[in-house]
C-alpha cells in the first residue's frame, strides 16, 4: 500500500538510488543530482519520526498521506524517464525538467499547506516539533529553488551551451580540425590533390573545387586553408570569401582588391580599377591565396578575378567553370568504410556499429544516404537513441524514394525532410524559421533567441534548448568565437550557420500552400532588379497571414513599395544593400509586430528614411539595427521595447541633447547593446534614468572615452560589458552602488588603470573578466569584501594583484587567460 511505502521510506529510498545513478550517468545533471541527494537525506529523518512516533492517524489523515505518497510515486516514474533519456536530447530533458518542477510545486504545496500542519500536530503533539518540521521543509524548498534555477540558461547558467561547445571540441579532437566532421580517405586524398595544385605551381592561377551539394566542398577548402604547409607557403596571406547565389559583387570586389593591395579598410567610395598593372618581376610579388566559396554564376566569377602576380584563386562551386579554371578537382564521395564511420559517429557516438545494433539495418540506412557527408550526418543524428522499429520505419521511407544520384539535389532535400518529420512540432517550426535569414550569413544567436521567444511563446531556457537540439541533430551549426561558452558570455560570440541545402529544405517546406496563407513569407534571395517578388505583388489585393516576413532588396524608395498588408506579422526581417533605404510603409499597419531586424549588407552606412513608422509599434519588444545611421530619437516612444541592439552603426550623437531622453524613449528597456559603434565617445546621462536596465553592453566602441558619472543609478543592472573600449581610462566611482551587479567585463580596455576604491560594495559580483588590461597594477583593499566573487579572468602579469583576495576567499579562483588566435580570414 502506498501509505505503508511512505512510512517505511521505500519511495524516498528508491528516489535516492536513482538520483545517485543520475549523478554518475549525466554530466549535465551531476551537480543538481548531488544536491537533490542532500535534500532527500534531510527529509529522511522526518519520515523516520513519523514512522516511529507510535501515533495512529485518523482515516482522513491516512487518505491524505496516501495521496501524497502517490505524488512521490509519480516522481519515481519521472526519474526513470530522466535516467533513460539521452544526454543528447536536450529539448526532451528540458520538458522532463519542467515536469519535475511541477512535481516539486505539488510537493511544496502539500508540505507547506494546512493539511501538513495538522498531520505534524497529530504526530508530535507539540508546536515545537511542528516548527522544526517546517524549518526542514523550508530549507528543502529553498534548495530545490536553487536546483531548478541552476538549470536555466542565462545569468549563472549556460550549461547546455557549454555542453554543446564541449561536444564540438571533442569532435574536432577525434576527427581533425574540420568542424563538419567529414573525415577519412576521401578528404585526405582531396586535400593532397588540391595542395599539389596551389603549392609550388606558378602555371595554375585559378583552381576549381567542384562537386554536388553536401559532398564536402567547403570543408575541403577550409581544411586546405588550415594546413600548416599552405599557411607557411602563403605566409598567412589567405582570404576566404563566401559569394552565394545573390552576392554583393562590388563589396566582394572591394574586399579582394583591398586584400591584394594590403589595405583591407578601403572606403566604400573607393573606385576599383578594372585592371591591375603588371609587375615586371613576378618573383618579387608576394604570394596570396583567395578562396571564393559557393560561386553560382560564371558572369559573377568573371568580375571577381584580378590578374595579379602571385595571386592564386580557388573557386568552390557545384559547377565546373572549365573556361576559367586552369585545373579542377572533382570532390569524391566517401567510400563505404568512411561513410559507415561518419554515420556511426553521429548515430551512436562511435566509429563502428555497436554490438547491440542491427548491423544489416544500419548498413541499409547508410546506403540510402548515398555516401554524402551531409545526408549521413543529418540522418544519423536523427536516429540517435531511437528504437529498432523507428529505424526500420525510416529505412522503409527512405527506400521508397529515388536514389540520391538521380536528380540528386531534389532527392537529397527529400531525404533530409525525413529527419525533420519526427521532430517535436515546436522544434520543427524553429528549424523552418531559419530560412528567414539570408543564405551563407552568420546569424547572431541573440537574434534567433529573441525571435523564438516572441513568436513561439517560450522562455529563454527553452529557446536555448531548441538551439542545442537542432545542433545535435546537425540541422544547424553553432560557430563560436574565441571567448564563447563561458558564464555570462555574450550571444554575440556565438553564431548560427546552416548548410545551403538545409536552408533550401526549410524554404521548400515553408513555401508549400498558397502564398497568402504561409506562416513565413520569405524572399530567399535578392531579386535581380532589387525589388519585391512578383508572387507577392500578384497577391497584394488581400492581407497576408504571415507571422514572419523576411525581405531582401536593394535600395528602396517610397514609390517602390506597394500597398502590402501583414496584420498578423510578429517578426519583420529587413535585409538590404544600399546607402539609402526608405522603410516600408506597411510597418505602420503591423499592430502585432514584436521583433524588428534591420540589416544593411553594403560597404557603407545606410541612412534610414520613414522612421516615423516606429511610433505606431506599440507591441515592439526587440529591435536590431545593423550598419545604419541611427535615426534621431526626438518624439519617439517605444514603451514596450525590452531589447535594443545597435551594431556597426553611426550614432551621430543622436542619443544626446535635450530632445534625446533615452529614459522617455525606452521606459522599459532591459537590455541595451552598442557594438562596433566607432563614433560613440560618451553616453548620455539620460541612460542612467532607465531603472529597468539589467544588461548594458558597450563593446568594440573604440572612441568611447568616459561613462556617465551617475551610472551607478542603474540599480537593476546585473551585467556590464565594456569589452574592447581602448580609450576608456576610468570607471565612475558610482558603479559601486550597483548592488545587483553580477558580472563586469573590462577586457581589452588597455588604458584602464584601476578599479574604484569602494569596489568591495559590489557584494553580488560573481565574475570579473579583465583580459589584456596591462595598465591594471593595484587593487583597492575593499576588494576582499566582495563576498560573492568566484572568478577573475586575467593575464599572467596582473595575477599578483588578486593574491590577497585569493587568501581571504577559499572558493575564489583566478583563471589565467590563454592567447586567442584570430581566424576571421576563415570565417569571413
Amino acid at each position: 500500500m502506498a501509505f505503508n511505502d511512505f512510512f517505511t521510506g521505500e519511495i524516498a529510498t528508491e528516489l535516492l538510488k536513482m538520483l545517485i545513478n543520475i549523478s554518475r550517468k549525466s554530466l549535465l545533471c551531476r551537480s543538481s543530482a548531488e544536491q537533490l541527494i542532500t535534500y532527500i537525506h534531510e527529509l529522511l529523518p522526518s519520515i523516520e519520526e513519523i514512522k516511529y512516533s507510535g501515533v495512529e492517524l485518523s482515516e482522513h489523515r491516512q487518505f491524505q498521506l496516501n495521496h501524497f505518497s502517490e505524488v512521490l510515486r509519480s516522481g519515481v516514474e519521472l526519474s526513470h524517464k530522466v535516467l533513460s533519456s539521452s544526454r543528447w536530447n536536450v529539448y526532451k530533458n528540458l520538458q522532463l525538467a519542467k515536469k519535475m518542477e511541477k512535481l516539486e510545486k505539488n510537493v511544496s504545496k502539500f508540505m507547506q499547506g494546512p493539511m501538513q500542519a495538522h498531520i505534524l500536530a497529530d504526530v508530535h503533539h507539540t508546536r515545537f516539533e511542528m516548527a522544526k518540521g517546517f524549518d526542514q521543509v523550508e530549507a528543502f524548498n529553498r534548495k530545490l529553488e536553487c536546483y531548478f534555477g541552476a538549470m536555466k540558461i542565462g545569468v549563472g547558467g549556460g550549461g547546455w551551451v557549454q555542453e554543446v561547445v564541449r561536444s564540438m571540441e571533442e569532435d574536432e579532437s577525434c576527427w581533425g580540425e574540420g568542424s563538419s566532421g567529414n573525415f577519412g580517405v576521401a578528404l585526405d586524398v582531396g586535400k593532397k590533390k588540391v595542395m599539389e595544385m596551389i603549392v609550388g605551381r606558378d602555371d595554375l592561377k585559378v583552381i576549381g573545387i567542384s562537386g554536388i551539394g553536401g559532398s564536402g566542398k567547403t570543408t575541403l577548402a577550409r581544411e586546405v586553408c588550415r594546413d600548416d604547409l599552405v599557411r607557411s607557403y602563403f605566409k598567412e596571406r589567405i582570404l576566404f570569401l563566401t559569394v552565394s547565389q545573390s552576392p554583393n559583387v562590388e563589396q566582394i570586389r572591394t574586399k579582394i582588391w583591398g586584400f591584394i593591395m594590403g589595405n583591407q579598410n578601403l572606403s566604400a567610395n573607393y573606385v576599383i580599377p578594372q585592371w591591375m598593372p603588371q609587375v615586371e618581376c613576378i618573383s618579387e610579388a608576394p604570394r596570396r591565396l583567395i578562396v571564393l566559396d559557393d560561386v553560382w554564376s560564371l558572369s559573377v566569377l568573371g568580375q571577381l578575378l584580378y590578374k595579379s602576380p602571385g595571386c592564386i584563386y580557388v573557386v568552390v562551386s557545384r559547377e565546373r567553370f572549365q573556361t576559367i579554371c586552369d585545373a579542377t578537382y572533382e570532390v569524391e564521395l566517401l567510400n563505404e568504410e568512411d561513410a559507415l564511420s561518419l554515420f556511426c559517429h553521429h548515430a551512436f557516438g562511435q566509429k563502428s556499429i555497436p554490438s547491440a545494433a542491427n548491423e544489416n539495418l544500419v548498413k541499409q540506412v547508410v546506403t540510402e544516404c548515398g555516401r554524402l557527408p551531409l545526408a549521413l550526418k543529418v540522418i544519423g543524428a536523427s536516429l540517435r537513441d531511437e528504437t529498432e522499429m523507428f529505424w526500420l520505419s525510416v529505412k522503409n521511407r527512405l527506400s521508397q524514394g529515388q536514389s540520391i544520384g538521380e536528380s540528386y539535389e531534389i532527392n537529397l532535400i527529400h531525404r533530409m525532410e525525413f529527419s525533420t518529420n519526427y521532430l517535436p512540432e515546436k522544434i520543427k517550426e524553429c528549424f523552418l524559421d531559419l530560412c528567414s535569414f539570408p543564405e551563407d550569413k552568420k546569424i547572431p544567436l541573440e537574434v534567433l533567441i529573441n525571435m523564438w521567444i516572441e513568436i513561439h511563446d517560450i522562455d529563454e531556457t527553452e529557446a536555448f534548448a531548441i538551439v542545442v537540439e537542432l545542433s545535435n541533430k546537425n540541422l544547424l551549426t553553432l560557430v563560436k568565437e574565441a571567448r564563447a561558452g563561458a558564464m555570462y558570455s555574450s550571444c554575440f560570440e556565438i553564431y548560427v550557420t546552416q548548410h545551403d541545402i538545409l536552408r533550401d529544405l526549410a524554404l521548400n517546406m515553408s513555401n508549400r500552400g498558397r502564398t497568402r496563407e504561409r506562416r513565413r513569407l520569405v524572399m530567399p534571395k535578392r531579386e535581380e532588379h532589387g525589388r519585391l517578388p512578383k508572387e507577392w505583388l500578384r497577391n497584394m489585393d488581400r492581407p497576408f497571414d504571415a507571422q514572419i516576413v523576411s525581405i531582401h532588396t536593394g535600395e528602396m524608395k517610397e514609390e517602390d513599395w506597394c500597398k502590402l498588408e501583414f496584420p498578423k506579422a510578429e517578426v519583420l526581417i529587413i535585409n538590404f544593400t544600399s546607402n539609402e533605404y526608405f522603410l516600408p510603409p506597411f510597418i505602420d499597419r503591423m499592430p502585432n509586430l514584436r521583433a524588428l531586424i534591420v540589416i544593411n549588407y553594403s560597404a557603407s552606412y545606410a541612412t534610414l528614411h520613414n522612421v516615423s513608422v516606429f511610433n505606431n509599434l506599440a507591441n515592439l519588444r526587440s529591435l536590431w539595427l545593423e550598419k545604419v545611421s541611427t535615426p534621431k530619437l526626438s518624439g519617439l516612444v517605444l514603451k514596450n521595447l525590452g531589447k535594443l541592439f545597435i551594431v556597426l552603426c553611426k550614432v551621430h550623437n543622436n542619443f544626446e541633447g535635450k530632445e534625446a531622453n533615452l529614459a522617455q524613449t525606452f521606459p522599459n528597456l532591459s537590455e541595451l547593446t552598442l557594438d562596433h559603434c566607432d563614433d560613440v565617445t560618451e553616453l548620455p546621462s539620460s541612460i542612467c534614468e532607465i531603472k529597468s536596465l539589467q544588461n548594458l553592453s558597450l563593446t568594440n566602441c573604440h572612441s568611447l572615452t568616459q561613462l556617465p558619472a551617475e551610472l551607478g543609478r542603474l540599480r537593476s543592472l546585473a551585467i556590464l560589458r565594456l569589452y574592447a573600449c581602448p580609450d576608456l581610462k576610468t570607471l565612475p566611482p558610482s558603479i559601486c552602488n550597483m548592488i545587483r551587479l553580477k558580472y563586469i567585463d573590462i577586457s581589452q580596455c588597455v588604458t584602464l588603470a584601476c578599479f574604484p576604491e569602494e569596489i568591495g560594495k559590489l557584494v553580488d559580483l560573481e565574475k570579473i573578466d579583465m583580459r589584456e588590461c596591462s595598465m591594471m597594477k593595484n587593487l583597492p583593499k575593499s576588494a576582499v569584501s566582495m563576498k560573492s566573487l568566484k572568478l577573475v579572468i586575467c593575464d599572467e602579469e596582473v595575477v599578483g594583484m588578486w593574491k590577497n583576495v585569493e587568501k581571504a576567499k577559499p572558493d575564489f579562483q583566478i583563471q589565467v587567460s590563454e592567447q586567442s588566435y584570430d581566424l576571421d580570414w576563415l570565417n569571413e
